[in-house]
């Protein structure tokens, strides 16, 4: 096999980020849409916070729901791609956003998943690691 010139896998790296950042935004959308489409009210959308960025910010009644959004092959996949680390923080920027903001700062903060299959609806997973 020949070796890549030099430059060249950078090139390859770059052009494989910037085509999974696309591919995350449009998820993102996607999602966006779907919780709209349940009643939901989308409050904040790639939301940076010392603590880490969310996904989407949504409320419905008095839930805050901090949403991590996937695109896997299957839900499991989904589930298993959000290491217990990752869903501490998203725990703990959600309830620092809920914090800072008066009006927010009595809703329940609850972390859901939306995942998304190729060919098939968003699964809306509320309170996806409840047990864990």
């Amino acid at each position: 096999m020949p070796k890549p010139e030099p430059g060249q896998a950078a090139g390859t790296r770059q052009l494989r980020g910037a085509l999974a950042r696309r591919s995350g935004r449009r998820a993102e959308v996607w999602a966006a849409i779907w919780l709209m489409l349940k009643g939901y009210r989308i409050l904040g959308f790639r939301l940076r916070t010392r603590l880490g960025e969310i996904d989407l910010l949504a409320q419905k009644g008095g839930v805050l729901a901090v949403v991590e959004v996937k695109s896997r092959l299957t839900l499991a996949d989904a589930l298993a791609a959000v290491a217990p680390e990752q869903r501490d923080r998203l725990r703990r920027a959600g309830a620092a956003v809920a914090g800072g903001r008066p009006r927010l700062k009595a809703m329940a903060v609850r972390l859901d998943l939306i995942a998304l299959a190729p060919g098939r609806l968003p699964q809306h997973r509320p309170d996806a690691w409840s047990g864990a």
